[in-house]
């Protein structure tokens, strides 16, 4: 890694041909920017994720510290490719000034003809795609769970503010259980007529999945507070008997249906680099989470 001290946006991208130049490798063959908006406590953890990501999809990663606006505005950044990297990465801090328009800086380094994707690891803007690091991106990753306060506020806000582009981390943990879920109906065709998802009462998965489930199948879910970890248990009623998914310790579940044994399945909660190369798979929109979204806030509303 190469520090650079009050630089500039082409001093960057020059570090970058140097650096290329010196691994000899001029080509690094890579697909797309990622921009992580990240403050400065969660910026490691943030650029190791990223980093690992990069495996499965070689990219620029530009991590963005947004420091304090006061005084000179200043630029500062690390610099390299290599060191576990499949693509090349700089982590640019922003200070005085400049803080006002990290556009500036960021926009002459983004890779051209190439998807550019903008990620806040812990707490997002309200909106987005208003953001002016948001409003480079043609795809916006934010994470409710991990906001640091008031996630299902943080939820709330990001299903009002949706576009085109923007998904939430808390909508793609959901994956495995809308495959089990959907596939049981699939298999089964019993008509579902009341459903209930268990839960840490402060689960923005949960609250999707609740979402997923009311606006599918057109039926009342209830919200059950447990102790977790993270979602505990989702109960499908239908004349038959209920279709139950149990997982108490957030790793083995236990999936059971009308007429049929009980059989364990893997459900292990997954880690932040597996959720994101996942997301980074697919940078088209996508149309469900728009519709759950909705749901979520139309549901949010009528109890208020």
């Amino acid at each position: 890694m190469i520090e650079l001290i009050d630089t500039t946006s082409s001093a960057i991208a020059a570090e970058f041909v140097r650096a290329r130049t010196r691994a000899g490798s001029p080509a690094m063959g890579m697909v797309m920017t990622l921009v992580v908006v990240v403050d400065e406590d969660d910026a490691e953890a943030a650029m190791r994720v990223a980093r690992q990501a990069a495996h499965e999809h070689p990219a620029r990663v530009l991590g963005v510290i947004i420091g304090d606006g006061r005084g000179h505005g200043s630029v500062d950044a690390e610099v390299g490719i290599g060191a576990g990297w499949s693509g090349e990465t700089a982590l640019i801090r922003l200070s005085g000034e400049v803080t006002r328009h990290p556009e500036s800086v960021v926009l002459p380094l983004l890779l051209p003809d190439s998807p550019v994707v903008a990620w806040w690891p812990t707490d997002a803007p309200e909106d987005p795609a208003a953001d002016p690091l948001g409003a480079l991106a043609t795809r916006r990753i934010t994470d409710s769970a991990s906001a640091t306060k008031a996630r299902t506020l943080a939820l709330q806000r990001q299903c009002a503010s949706y576009t085109r582009g923007n998904t939430d981390l808390a909508w793609t943990r959901l994956t495995p259980w809308r495959a089990l879920l959907a596939g049981a109906l699939d298999q089964q065709h019993l008509t579902v007529t009341g459903a209930l998802v268990g839960a840490e009462r402060h689960n923005p998965s949960a609250d999707l999945l609740a979402g997923w489930l009311g606006s599918r199948l057109k039926v009342q879910v209830e919200r059950r507070a447990t102790d977790g970890p993270g979602i505990t248990e989702v109960e499908l009623e239908t004349r038959q008997g209920p279709i139950r998914l149990d997982r108490p310790d957030g790793r083995l579940a236990t999936f059971s249906s009308p007429g049929r044994p009980d059989r364990p399945t893997a459900l292990r909660r997954r880690d932040l680099p597996a959720l994101l190369a996942e997301e980074l798979r697919r940078l088209d929109e996508d149309e469900v989470y728009a519709e759950v979204a909705e749901h979520v806030l139309h549901a949010q509303k009528e109890r208020a």
